[in-house]
């Protein structure tokens, strides 16, 4: 009997061994580590890694100051962001408590931020976002995403852990004008199209959208007071498609849409040149009283309105006002780029013209930096898109400008033009300026890029984007991205953090969320992308 319980309970020695062993391989596997604090784009100003790290969970609530709206609903964003791929409900409260993320607004740790700079603490209870401003919340928040696993941008559940690294991020902007522009004349986006865009460039903290509404090849808004620029001069576009406007409506969603992701629109009605679909819907627009016919090629230079004529002035005054109505921002640009069929006598008189015509609506002209070969207006500021090959006089009218108080945009066109081909080898896009791979578009210095201009002069940064090739938003994505993100560094992060080996391994750790979010990118060689691309 003794023998009997001992081979039992042998056997069950045994047994159990059996099972400990075949479920060995069935453990979960330790959680990942998160995301380290300083794998963000662009590059934050300040990161100190430190203490335990936040796990996001089903009790996480999303806690905001009770006196301001604009703090609940980037709340609800936030929590609209996370919900689908989480599962959690992240409920918005007014309750004060320590835990979830925390909303501060205003405060002892908010100063020196600024209007858009922002601090995240990250630690075992909770992960908080401190800003004077709301723009520095909605700021914090993008980076907060960054922090996340990648799989958080899915729209469905995921498995987490949604974990962020413990630690202090302060970040302030470099520039106060981190800016976007988008070609809608040459070939016509939708409002939904648009808002797309916003959305990829909010991520990156662009503050700017620069919509290119006309051109020679179409009229993209309504102006109730010369129907025919749009219902005829928006007809068509490059290669001649449909083409389309926006309403009024259209555009005032725009902006509303704009201004709820912290960007701000400026509207450019290109003048004296760049007019074919003007001069196309009126007669009377040009010297010799005859419209041409409408243009869908993609040559340049040809256009111009009739300087000497009163209806021009009267046609221009018209356009800003209702274009300055619809626009809460304080910028209107009015082009003034390769003007070849209007003399330099004549460029000079109609900037004189039209520059006040905009003062007159409270908004400050911007125009390309050719505008620096006429007279400026106080306070004005000039856009300049030249590039290696510009000649050194063009080069020394912006920067004697420029020290004259004219502020600069910059947006060499061989370096932030995001419709310059990668390389030979792109389907898309013009190479005029040369090629434009990922590492050139990000290894240069703004504040020292134009010899003699003062860093003090240079407001910020824009990366155009020009749609000659371009007709859908896979089109511009595969275009923008990987090399927005750059300028966006650019734009944002301090000059001492710009480094193209610690860029690129950041930049590499983007394509899972590119790739989460739908977005068509090019697989940029050198950037060592996650599966060896």
């Amino acid at each position: 009997m003794r023998r009997s319980r001992l081979l039992f309970s042998l056997l069950l020695v045994a047994a159990a061994g059996t099972v400990t062993t075949a479920a060995v391989p069935q453990q979960r596997p330790a959680a990942t580590a998160p995301v380290p604090l300083d794998r963000v784009i662009p590059a934050p100003a300040s990161v100190r890694p430190a203490g335990a790290a936040y796990t996001i969970g089903a009790g996480t609530r999303i806690r905001v100051p009770a006196n301001s709206a604009e703090a609940r609903r980037i709340a609800g964003y936030l929590a609209g962001l996370l919900r689908p791929a989480t599962g959690y409900p992240l409920p918005v409260t007014t309750r004060g408590g320590a835990d979830g993320i925390v909303f501060r607004l205003g405060g002892r740790d908010t100063r020196g931020l600024g209007p858009e700079g922002y601090r995240l603490t990250s630690g075992g209870r909770a992960v908080t976002i401190s800003a004077a401003r709301p723009a520095g919340l909605f700021h914090g928040v993008q980076t907060l995403r960054q922090l996340l696993p990648a799989a958080v941008e899915k729209d469905s559940r995921q498995p987490g852990p949604w974990r962020v690294a413990g630690g202090t991020i302060a970040d302030t902007p470099r520039y106060a004008y981190r800016g976007a522009m988008l070609d809608v004349s040459r070939h016509f986006f939708t409002v939904g199209q648009v808002k797309r865009y916003i959305d990829q460039l909010a991520q990156y903290k662009i503050n700017t959208l620069h919509l290119h509404l006309s051109d020679d090849q179409g009229w993209r808004i309504a102006i109730d007071s010369w129907p025919r620029l749009a219902a005829h001069g928006g007809s068509t576009q490059v290669g001649g498609g449909p083409g389309g406007h926006y309403t009024k409506a259209d555009y005032r969603e725009i902006v509303r849409y704009a201004a709820s992701r912290y960007l701000t629109v400026v509207p450019e009605i290109d003048m004296p040149g760049h007019t074919n679909a003007a001069l196309a819907s009126y007669a009377d627009l040009n010297c010799d009283g005859q419209a041409p016919p409408l243009y869908t090629g993609t040559k340049v230079g040809f256009s111009s309105l009739c300087v000497p004529k009163k209806i021009t002035y009267d046609f221009a005054a018209d356009v800003i006002r209702e274009i300055a109505a619809l626009t809460p921002g304080r910028y209107l640009h009015i082009g003034g780029d390769e003007a070849h069929s209007t003399s330099h006598e004549d460029y000079v008189a109609f900037m004189d013209k039209v520059q006040p015509l905009v003062a007159e609506h409270g908004k400050t002209v911007i125009g390309w930096h050719q505008l620096t070969g006429a007279r400026p207006a106080k306070g004005a500021l000039a856009q300049y898109w030249g590039y290696d090959r510009t000649g050194a006089q063009e080069r020394q009218q912006v920067a004697d400008a420029a020290r004259n108080g004219t502020r600069l945009i910059l947006s060499p066109a061989d370096r932030a033009y995001l419709d310059m081909k990668y390389d030979k080898d792109t389907p898309l896009g013009l190479s005029w300026a040369g090629y434009v791979d990922v590492r050139r578009a990000y290894d240069w210095d703004p504040g020292g890029y134009l010899a003699g201009v003062p860093a003090g002069a240079v407001l910020g940064v824009e990366a155009p984007l020009w749609t000659e090739t371009l007709a859908t938003s896979a089109d511009l994505e595969y275009m923008a991205f990987p090399r927005l993100p750059g300028i966006a560094e650019l734009g944002w992060s301090p000059a001492r953090t710009h480094d193209w080996d610690s860029y690129r391994t950041r930049l590499a750790a983007q394509a899972p969320r590119w790739d989460a979010q739908g977005i068509h990118y090019y697989r940029a060689p050198g950037v060592g992308w996650p599966d060896g691309g």
